[in-house]
């Protein structure tokens, strides 16, 4: 359910007691918002999983209905290509080393960082050599550490290997288990949370589908493997609409998007990130991915993106934000240089003098009320919402 986060998502008891006490879900239909709200005055909270308030707002908008998430789960899970890869060769005659397991999954180019560092910690606990649960829970803890020590720049990558520690001991079932048993439920625990954040980019592709509409121009800022699943669906889908790309300063990754999207016979055209606000006027909204979903309902994301959606937010335009649940970070800027700086080398093509100042941090943080929703693997969000998914995920 959208409400619901990927360490519910295969907790048996959580699907047993859902199954009793759930109805029957149903398409929430936007031509009938009147008997939709009289249902909800009449059980002010239907569903106490759910504010009143959401329930609400999803009778008025259809946004957020439990069936749109299931069949776009269903979909991605008939999807050919949906199949996890598999695990890199390493030297048998090594000792293991997580760093070097993550390095391994790092090579193939369609995967996530932060999902080489979940693939990367489940094979610790296969490999691990430990003989009680404790043992096993701090040499996970130091693989842990070790990642995120191995950028700490990297948002995702620290929120990844904190929601993988929460979701595979997250079982009270460990407690009355032999260590064998225990350890098996946690392979497969490890397993499971990494096949859900290998397929949240699909998922979100799917949810998206239906703001996208034919003859609509989309902009788009930097490089995002997500935003690009977006636009390759609605590709593969047959919908025409055309992108108008952002150069993507400091490290032009919008010149790498523009490319992929020629190579799908995309129509798109390439801005320099100084004529947004100029090209505006052409665009019907802005998709931007994000490095990191912070606890405010904002995100952290390339340097551009928030002066982006300030202009859209001006003119009127809705600015979505696709991103996986794992990077939900419990992290709460209060503004630019409220965070840990990422520092990126910028080349202007000429000799700077020594005497000027370089500004050279790489992201900057977007506020929530510039953003209109947040297409996720837990559904399609609110901005406001997303304090209570971090409440469920890291609970």
């Amino acid at each position: 359910m959208w409400y619901r986060s990927a360490s519910f998502i295969l907790d048996k008891q959580q699907e047993e007691r859902d199954a009793v006490a759930r109805p029957e879900s149903r398409l929430l239909s936007p031509t009938s918002p009147i008997s939709s709200m009289a249902e909800t005055l009449q059980n002010p909270n239907p569903n106490p999983k759910i504010s009143a308030y959401y329930q609400t707002r999803a009778a008025h908008h259809a946004v957020v209905t439990s069936d749109w998430l299931a069949q776009a789960q269903a979909a991605v899970g008939q999807h050919p290509d949906d199949l996890p890869p598999e695990s890199p060769s390493v030297d048998s005659g090594k000792p293991f080393s997580v760093i070097d397991e993550f390095n391994n999954w790092r090579k193939q180019p369609d995967l996530a960082e932060a999902v080489a560092a979940i693939r990367a910690l489940a094979s610790v606990i296969r490999s691990s050599e430990a003989t009680t649960m404790m043992e096993l829970e701090i040499e996970l803890k130091k693989a842990s550490d070790s990642l995120k020590s191995w950028d700490t720049t990297s948002i995702s990558l620290t929120a990844g290997c904190d929601l993988f520690m929460r979701y595979v001991t997250r079982t009270s079932a460990l407690e009355y288990e032999d260590f064998n048993s225990a350890k098996s439920r946690l392979i497969e625990r490890a397993e499971k949370f990494g096949e859900i954040s290998y397929k949240a980019r699909k998922i979100i592709a799917m949810l998206s589908q239906e703001f996208i509409f034919d003859g609509c121009t989309i902009l788009v800022h930097g490089f995002s493997r997500v935003v690009l699943e977006v636009l390759k669906t609605a590709a593969e889908n047959r919908k025409l609409f055309r992108v108008l790309c952002t150069e993507g300063r400091p490290d032009r990754t919008g010149l790498r998007l523009s490319n992929e999207l020629a190579k799908l016979d995309v129509p798109v055209k390439l801005l320099i990130d100084s004529a947004v606000a100029y090209s505006m006027d052409e665009v019907d909204m802005v998709f931007v991915g994000a490095d990191g979903v912070v606890e405010s309902g904002g995100i952290i994301n390339m340097m551009g993106t928030y002066q982006i959606a300030l202009v859209a937010h001006s003119m009127n335009k809705p600015v979505y934000v696709a991103a996986e649940s794992y990077k939900f970070a419990r992290l709460y800027p209060l503004d630019q240089k409220d965070m840990a700086p990422a520092l990126r080398p910028i080349d202007f093509g000429v000799p700077i003098p020594s005497k000027v100042e370089v500004e050279t941090s790489a992201r900057d943080y977007t506020p929530p009320q510039y953003l209109t929703l947040l297409f996720t693997d837990l559904g399609v969000l609110t901005p406001s919402v997303v304090s209570d998914e971090l409440i469920q995920l890291y609970l």
